[in-house]
C-alpha cells in the first residue's frame, strides 16, 4: 500500500462528492457548522473503540475521523482558504517545532520536561498568533489565563482544561482530600436545594458537583471522561445481566419489580467481584453498601 496514492484517492472522492450537479446532494448541502457535530461524534467513536480494545473497529473509526478532516479541508479549499495539503504541512511543521529535543539540538528530556517545553512553545506560538492578528484587536479575547479553550468541547473535558489553566497560575487546591470535602459540600447543597423544591438551584449545584468531581480526578491524575465511560460500560454490562436473568424466567425489565432487579444487580456485581476482586457501585434503587 502506498499511503500517498490512497490519500490522493480519498481527496479525489471527496472532491467528486462536492462537485455541483454531479456530486452527492447531501454532501453538497453541508457546511462547517453542519459537519462539526459529526466530527465530534467520530472522535468519540474512536475513543469508544479504544476503550473496548477493538482494533478492527478502531481502524474503521479512524477512517471515519480522517474523512471529517478531508471534508472540512475540501470546503475550505472551495472558499480559497486552504487545502488538505496545507493541513498536513501545518501539523508537520508544528510537530517539528514543538519537539526540538527530537528534531533539534536540545538535550534528552524527561516526560515532565517535555510537557513543560511543549507548554512554553505553545505560549510563544499564541503570542505570535496574536501579533499576526493585529495585537490589540484580539488582546482582550486571548490575554486571559483561561483563554484559548474552545467553548464547543464536551463539558467534562472543558472543565478539566479550565482547571489545568487555573492551576498554572496558582489557583488550585493543595490536597485531593480538600477536593473530596468540596464534593461532600456540593452534595449537601444539592440536598438543600431539593428540600426547598428549587430546581434551578439544584441544577447549579449539580454542575458544581460535576466540576468538583473533575477536579478530584485531575488531582489523582485520572481522566474523568475515561472514568465515566468505564462506568457507562459497567452499567450496560450489569443491566444486560439483569435482562438475561429475567429472560430465563420469561420476564423483561418492564415486567419485573425494582426489588427483583436490585437483587439481580447485586448478583451481577458479586459475580464481577469474584472474578476480578473489585468492589464497584450499588444498584440504582439502593443505598451504597458493602
Amino acid at each position: 500500500m502506498k499511503p500517498s496514492r490512497d490519500i490522493a484517492r480519498l481527496i479525489e472522492i471527496m472532491a467528486a462528492l462536492r462537485t455541483p450537479q454531479t456530486g452527492c446532494p447531501w454532501d453538497l448541502k453541508q457546511d462547517f457548522a453542519s459537519i462539526a457535530p459529526y466530527t465530534i461524534e467520530e472522535a468519540h467513536e474512536v475513543a469508544d473503540a479504544i476503550a473496548r480494545g477493538d482494533l478492527d473497529d478502531l481502524k474503521d473509526e479512524l477512517g471515519d475521523l480522517l474523512l471529517q478532516v478531508v471534508f472540512h479541508a475540501r470546503m475550505a479549499q472551495e472558499q480559497g482558504a486552504f487545502a488538505f495539503e496545507d493541513v498536513v504541512l501545518a501539523i508537520n511543521e508544528k510537530l517539528i517545532r514543538r519537539h526540538p529535543h527530537v528534531f533539534g539540538d536540545t538535550a534528552s528530556l524527561t516526560p515532565d520536561e517535555v510537557k513543560g517545553l511543549w507548554d512554553r512553545i505553545k505560549t510563544e506560538e499564541k503570542a505570535e498568533r496574536l501579533r499576526r492578528r493585529g495585537g490589540d484587536r484580539h488582546r482582550n479575547e486571548e490575554a486571559g489565563a483561561l483563554s484559548g479553550i474552545p467553548s464547543g468541547l464536551p463539558a467534562l473535558l472543558r472543565a478539566l482544561k479550565l482547571q489545568q489553566k487555573a492551576s498554572k497560575v496558582g489557583f488550585d487546591w493543595n490536597d485531593p482530600k480538600a477536593v473530596l470535602a468540596k464534593i461532600r459540600e456540593e452534595a449537601d447543597e444539592i440536598e438543600a436545594a431539593l428540600e426547598h423544591g428549587d430546581r434551578d438551584a439544584a441544577s447549579g449545584e449539580i454542575g458544581d458537583l460535576f466540576f468538583a468531581l473533575v477536579n478530584l480526578a485531575r488531582h489523582l491524575d485520572l481522566d474523568p471522561d475515561a472514568a465515566l465511560r468505564g462506568t457507562n460500560i459497567k452499567f450496560e454490562r450489569r443491566f444486560a445481566a439483569i435482562e438475561a436473568a429475567l429472560a430465563r424466567i420469561g420476564k423483561t425489565p418492564a415486567d419485573a419489580t425494582l426489588a427483583e432487579m436490585d437483587a439481580l444487580w447485586d448478583e451481577a456485581k458479586a459475580a464481577e467481584r469474584a472474578g476480578d476482586g473489585q468492589e464497584t457501585g450499588s444498584a440504582p434503587g439502593k443505598r451504597a453498601r458493602t
